[in-house]
């Protein structure tokens, strides 16, 4: 059977996936993925933790508004990189120095 310590386990591994994605990557759209990974992980505890609530589901309902902010974020992330690769021809935050001509 899983447990719920399975279920964190998992989790703690996507997060690190995730972090380490941010941290070490140079590409703005490899960080939104680690973003959104890290991002996946809180969904995973929010339903690890819901399923122990036989009452409220409220670890269900957290999981869905995450769901929905994180697409948002998504969205407006993808427009922003789009927007300053207009400006700027690359996506490479270290060859961004200002956002203002």
């Amino acid at each position: 059977m899983i447990t719920l310590t399975h279920f964190l386990v998992v989790s703690a591994c996507i997060f690190c996936i995730g972090l380490y994605a941010v941290l070490a990557k140079r590409n703005t759209i490899m960080i939104l993925v680690g973003i959104e990974l890290m991002i996946n992980a809180a969904i995973l505890n929010f339903v690890a933790f819901g399923k122990y609530d036989k009452v409220n589901y409220g670890g269900q309902v957290f999981a869905i508004f995450a769901i929905v902010l994180a697409a948002a974020a998504v969205a407006v992330g993808l427009a922003i990189i789009l927007n300053v690769y207009r400006h700027f021809n690359t996506i490479n935050p270290q060859n961004i120095h200002e956002l203002k001509d």
